[in-house]
């Protein structure tokens, strides 16, 4: 898994629409010190979350299983652009048959789970939809047979209010094991001065 940060929004947004409120523009420091504090004091103490939909957080991620696809969906204020197998799904059409137990070739197309069992079905699925590819059957009827293990990656947009709900949700040991790892990705990869905003959302171990 992989997990880059393409963008951002600055501090001084949020604090400036905050301001906007009280019309107290020339107390701010243009996202320093002050406005840390009032965004902390606002947005986290105080719970009025509303002004942290002005931060915004662009993400490429990479390597991910179609199965956490899915749960990424159900966080519906966000907005995400997938790779598509439409297009895509052809990179299968040269490969040789994967082997039972060869992890580090199946890994360049699935996302193991570190069950035996589990993961040579999933190199089971692979072999069985290299075969259905391999006949003159269009991709869009093909990738009804995709493995949910097959991986995946997208541009992930998302404001800083559901980003705090997805770290929350999704960091927890109670989350499905991929999706940890991801919201504890997506909380290493947020610039420094971002993260007083989120670190009461990550899961702690008691």
């Amino acid at each position: 898994m992989e997990v880059k940060l393409l963008n951002h929004t600055p501090l001084w947004v949020c604090s400036n629409a905050i301001r906007t409120c009280w019309q107290s523009f020339d107390k701010g420091d243009n996202g320093g010190q002050i406005d840390i504090a009032l965004i902390d004091r606002v947005g986290n103490k105080l719970k009025h979350a509303s002004t942290l939909e002005h931060l915004h957080y662009n993400f490429y991620i990479k390597g991910i299983s179609r199965a956490l696809l899915q749960e990424l969906a159900r966080h519906r204020m966000a907005s995400l652009s997938v790779k598509s197998t439409r297009y895509t799904l052809k990179e299968l059409k040269n490969e040789g048959e994967f082997a039972q137990n060869d992890w580090e070739n199946a890994s360049r197309y699935l996302v193991l789970s570190g069950n035996a069992d589990v993961d040579n079905a999933s190199i089971n699925a692979l072999n069985n939809l290299r075969q259905i590819l391999s006949q003159n059957i269009s991709i869009d009827i093909a990738k009804y047979c995709l493995p949910e293990s097959y991986k995946t990656e997208l541009t992930w947009s998302i404001n800083a209010r559901s980003l705090q709900n997805f770290i929350s949700l999704r960091s927890s040991k109670s989350a499905l094991w991929e999706i940890q790892n991801l919201a504890n990705a997506i909380y290493a990869a947020l610039p420094d001065e971002h993260k007083f905003i989120f670190d009461e959302c990550v899961y702690k171990a008691k």
